[in-house]
């Protein structure tokens, strides 16, 4: 208790001054006592004064605690009854006993008392009964931090609407910058006139003023195929509403040759500087224009990443002269390499083996060592018969090698290639990737957040149908010493044959022209047939996984396996390409058990429906019409829930990327 509010006493100084004095006195009496007389009637009337001061120190003390405990009462009765704090006791039944009168205001009511805490907010029952010590609700209008003390099973509300305005005000004010650019403006004006260009320029032009004005954005041309839009971030979360519809107003913008023109944005957003804000905006539009374009790409300060769009095939936008520049810069990349190491993604299929043979034979014309890395353990079914007819090739066989020698024999001036996949966690070896500073990518998937980092070159083209289309053109530009035996541009022609379906799926002008310059080369069609020949057993299993496929809103065939039966990825791809072909069917998922304990799904589409997208949302990925995923930690009734709930979005709300 502070000393303040303790009853005020005689201290022991003065009990040691009387006591001195009256020793002093008393041998006054002895030897003067007329002198001790006097100074006896001192030291009483000494002792009266002091006796009565105490006494009046005393009673102003007891009065002042008097007043002040009262004042002290008055306040707390004041706090609990009229201060803007709300206070609840509630029982253990979660039943109110009382509230303090705030809490009564706030809700309109006479009393609160024998309500459920759920009459408050519906699900303040379950969130009381975390374990937390503080949560967040709304009630009514107004945002509430509730401490909660369990123990005293008591509330106490405090009012954060102010603060929660003020927070959102300053989120939603935050700039945000976006760059514009129509993605094949140069190919369709390229043979226009200029009346022609003027006029589709003035109705770009006008389709895009007008939706800037519409939502508030400044929007300025700065080339004929970009733009700069700066809006804040309130604006954005309007036009992620609207799954910014601008791309399909400008889709319907038809050329003379038939063509439909799109455009793609970046979108930089977070609280950063306005030059950081630039390169997140630059930074997403290249990951849109990798992806195929007609799509909108945003990320924050954090890389976090949303995609928009992305509803149509991408077009054939390639040149001849690209392929002759990539092809040349990569024969200067070997010839200043001491090896060259070719690498694909786990489990390789026929893509990315014949790929690797490909980048081999470039290494190959312009004597340098090449090796392909690849693990002899991770071979599935679907390409074991490449491989052992690779493996019967001597002079082949010897350019394979595992990743473990390839990890020794890497130096920093060793040309590491990596084909039919750009994403790390992919690749047959990860740690290869740090063991050398020269790295070139070269790959037909739409490029997803996941990016090796700092390669020295990249050769991305997401409406090639596979990655040998891309490098047999590679091929076709290098010295005229490069000699194509006939398995090699078989297994290139084989890449091309599986990822297309036999030339039915994203197959172009150019696709036919790569297949005949292999078959030029030797290509062997029956070869590549027996390749593709599969057992019996394993058409029986896909036939059973088959089996259990239902239809799922309007042309979704699901399709899954029995919990306990596994299936290897190439059974599910097969599966969700058989699905494909029914009638009726527009897009098929296979969902399975896989033999590494994890759930595997495989997605197909006709190009109406964007299984990319969903597929994404699933951590997954791939091209508009095949796309896959792999789950961990899940089942297959689960990831059935999980997939529904995301084509229902899908649906519903619109082809979100």
């Amino acid at each position: 208790m502070p000393e303040l509010f303790k009853k005020p006493t005689i201290g022991s100084h003065l009990w040691f001054i009387y006591i001195l004095s009256f020793v002093f006195l008393g041998m006054l009496w002895y030897y003067q006592w007329m002198l001790g007389l006097i100074m006896t009637v001192f030291l009483a009337a000494s002792l009266y004064y002091s006796y009565r001061q105490e006494q009046q120190m005393i009673n102003d003390t007891e009065e002042y605690i008097s007043t002040l405990s009262y004042r002290v009462k008055k306040v707390g009765e004041e706090a609990l009854l009229e201060m803007p704090i709300g206070i609840v006791l509630y029982s253990e039944d979660f039943t109110i006993e009382w509230t303090n009168p705030y809490m009564n205001r706030l809700k309109e009511e006479d009393s609160l008392v024998g309500k459920s805490l759920n009459d408050l907010s519906d699900d303040l029952v379950l969130k009381v009964k975390e374990d937390n010590n503080e949560i967040w609700l709304s009630m009514e209008d107004y945002k509430f931090q509730v401490m909660i003390k369990k123990e005293e099973r008591l509330l106490y509300f405090f009012d954060r609407t102010k603060q929660t305005e003020i927070q959102n005000l300053y989120h939603n004010e935050q700039s945000v910058l976006g760059i514009i650019f129509l993605d094949n403006y140069e190919e369709i004006t390229q043979a226009m006139d200029d009346t022609a260009k003027s006029q589709i320029n003035s109705k770009v032009t006008s389709i895009l003023n007008e939706w800037s004005n519409d939502y508030g954005i400044y929007l300025k041309r700065i080339s004929q195929e970009r733009f700069l839009a700066v809006m804040n971030q309130q604006i954005l979360n309007q036009l992620e509403k609207t799954k910014f519809e601008i791309l399909d107003e400008v889709r319907e913008l038809i050329s003379d040759k038939n063509v439909p023109l799109t455009l793609s944005i970046g979108v930089g957003l977070g609280g950063v500087s306005l030059p950081a804000l630039g390169e997140l905006a630059q930074s997403s539009l290249d990951l849109a224009l990798g992806r195929g374009g007609d799509q909108v790409t945003i990320k924050d300060e954090n890389g976090k990443v949303r995609f928009y769009g992305g509803k149509t095939n991408p077009m054939e936008k390639r040149t001849r002269v690209r392929a002759r520049v990539i092809s040349h810069a990569m024969t200067e990349l070997v010839r200043e390499s001491d090896k060259v190491l070719i690498m694909g993604h786990k489990a390789p299929d026929m893509d990315s083996i014949g790929a690797a043979i490909g980048i081999l034979k470039i290494a190959q014309a312009s004597d340098v060592e090449g090796s392909i890395v690849m693990d002899p353990d991770d071979v599935n079914t679907g390409v074991q018969r490449m491989v052992e007819e690779i493996n019967g090739n001597e002079e082949l066989r010897s350019h394979f090698m595992d990743p473990d020698t390839a990890l020794d024999s890497v130096t920093k001036n060793t040309l590491l290639v990596i084909v039919d996949t750009h994403k790390p966690s992919m690749v047959a070896e990860e740690k290869l990737l740090s063991k050398t500073e020269h790295v070139v990518v070269i790959d037909h998937h739409r490029r997803a957040e996941e990016f090796i980092n700092h390669p020295t070159l990249v050769y991305m083209e997401p409406y090639a149908s596979s990655t040998a289309e891309l490098v047999t053109e590679l091929l076709e530009y290098q010295p005229k010493n490069l000699k194509l035996n006939m398995l090699e541009s078989t297994a290139l022609l084989a890449g091309i044959i599986v990822d297309t379906k036999s030339f039915t799926l994203r197959t172009g002008s150019r696709t036919f022209d790569a297949a005949s310059y292999l078959r030029s080369k030797g290509a062997d069609t029956v070869l590549v047939q027996k390749f593709m020949k599969e057992d019996l057993d394993i058409y029986v299993k896909r036939s059973r996984l088959i089996e259990h496929t239902h239809i799922y809103r309007d042309g979704i065939a699901i399709s899954t396996g029995d919990p306990g039966e596994t299936f290897g990825p190439v059974v599910i791809a097969q599966a969700a390409d058989t699905l494909l072909t029914m009638s009726g069917i527009v897009a098929s998922f296979v969902i399975s058990e896989r033999e590494d304990k994890r759930i595997g799904i495989s997605a197909r589409s006709l190009g109406d429906v964007n299984v990319q997208v969903i597929m994404e949302r699933m951590d997954g990925g791939g091209h508009l019409t095949n796309a896959a995923t792999q789950l961990d930690d899940s089942s297959v009734e689960d990831a059935t829930e999980q997939l529904k709930a995301i084509i229902d979005e899908y649906f519903e709300g619109g082809a979100e990327e």
